[in-house]
């Protein structure tokens, strides 16, 4: 899959996506991130790509020509409309469907904005889906790019040594995941729980399942409205909610 980020910032991408598991994917040839620099398609002397919004009040507002011109240099080899994304505040926000969605796609386009914002008029030309990482406001959508490409390059087969890697982790399957221990058995008095060394397979998927649904209720749960839950679960949790 190959992400193009149209970014002020391409620096950021090649310090933080150009290592660890995303890095080995990329020498892979399995995913590819390609930055395109904004500001080299300013057709002003000083290479400035903002101005002031019309409508007044502070800051300043990027305009259209040049990132309709970075974007067209990346469209304009593609046989058709690469599927494209602006990080803004006002998007849907990101979970992990979307991510599934997004990671069966061939090729994306993210567009990161700056300032106070873009031109509504470029948003309109190129713009399939305005993506948002939360309900907050940071300076540019340079962190919330890497997120997203970080969270869809992992659901992308050959990334991670296996499916299982990640379809049991926290929101994959609607539920979060179950707590996790390694050596050593014992640690400052605690010690691992004794289903863990039975040896017993069934048993201990049983309590893996049941230790997601408890973390679920817990910590998060508006999110067992939307979970694939089975008569099992469903009567696991009615016994511990009485």
């Amino acid at each position: 899959m190959q992400f193009d980020i149209l970014t002020l910032f391409p620096d950021m991408f090649s310090a933080v996506l150009g290592d660890s598991i995303i890095g080995r994917a990329q020498e892979n040839g399995i995913v590819s991130v390609n930055t395109i620099n904004i500001r080299d398609f300013s057709k002003d002397k000083h290479n400035k790509v903002d101005d002031t919004p019309y409508s007044g009040g502070g800051g300043m507002l990027m305009m259209p020509q040049p990132i309709y011109d970075a974007y067209e240099s990346i469209a304009g080899e593609c046989q058709e409309k690469p599927y494209t994304v602006y990080m803004s505040p006002q998007g849907k926000v990101f979970n992990q469907n979307t991510a599934k969605r997004i990671s069966k796609l061939h090729r994306l386009v993210i567009l990161c904005g700056h300032y106070e914002g873009v031109d509504q008029r470029v948003l309109d030309k190129i713009v399939d889906e305005e993506i948002s990482i939360g309900d907050f406001v940071l300076t540019g959508g340079e962190i919330p790019a890497m997120a997203v490409i970080d969270a869809v390059c992992r659901l992308i087969p050959g990334v991670l040594s296996g499916e299982n890697s990640y379809q049991n982790e926290s929101h994959y399957s609607g539920l979060l995941e179950y707590p996790q221990y390694t050596r050593p058995p014992e640690f400052m008095g605690e010690k691992i729980p004794d289903i863990l060394i039975s040896g017993h397979h069934a048993n201990i998927e049983k309590w893996k399942r049941e230790q997601s649904l408890l973390n679920t209720l817990t910590k998060r749960p508006d999110m067992l409205q939307n979970a694939d839950l089975t008569d099992e679960d469903r009567q696991f949790l009615n016994n511990i909610t009485k």
